[in-house]
C-alpha cells in the first residue's frame, strides 16, 4: 500500500468515526428517494453547468453524466439514488438506452456483476419511466 493509499485510508477512517461519534445513526444513514427533491435539469442547462459552455475543449454533459455513472457501479453500485438521478440527466443530456448499458456493463469488470446487475435494474427503471412519459 503506498503512503497516498495509507493517508486516503486513514482519512476515511477517522471520518467513519467521527461520524459514527457524533450520531451512531450517521453510519449507516440514507436520505429516503432524494430524486423526487432532484427535478431532471434541462439539456441545456446541463451543457452550461457543467457541459462545455465554461471549458469549450472538455467534455459535454452526456459524457461527464457517463463517468459519474460509470463511478458510481465501480464502487459498487451502493447508491440507488444517485444511479437513479445520473441515468435521469444522462437521458435529459441525449444518451440513449444502449448507451447507458454500455457504460454499466463495461464497469462490472471494476464493481462486479451484482454491481452491474443492480445499476441495470435501476437504469431500467429510469428509462421506463421515461418513455411512460
Amino acid at each position: 500500500m503506498t503512503d497516498f493509499t495509507k493517508l486516503f485510508q486513514s482519512m476515511i477512517v477517522q471520518s467513519q468515526e467521527m461520524a459514527k461519534a457524533m450520531n451512531p445513526a450517521l453510519e449507516k444513514f440514507q436520505m429516503p428517494d432524494m430524486s423526487a427533491y432532484l427535478p431532471t435539469m434541462p439539456k441545456d442547462a446541463m451543457e452550461m453547468t457543467f457541459g462545455k459552455t465554461f471549458n469549450p475543449g472538455g467534455l459535454d454533459a452526456k459524457t461527464r453524466l457517463f463517468v459519474t455513472l460509470g463511478a458510481l457501479v465501480a464502487q459498487g453500485a451502493q447508491v440507488d439514488q444517485q444511479i437513479a438521478v445520473t441515468v435521469r440527466h444522462a437521458l435529459e443530456a441525449g444518451a440513449t438506452p444502449q448507451e447507458i448499458a454500455e457504460v454499466i456493463g463495461q464497469m462490472s469488470v471494476f464493481g462486479g456483476v451484482p454491481a452491474m446487475t443492480k445499476a441495470m435494474q435501476i437504469a431500467q427503471s429510469e428509462i421506463a419511466a421515461k418513455e411512460e412519459g
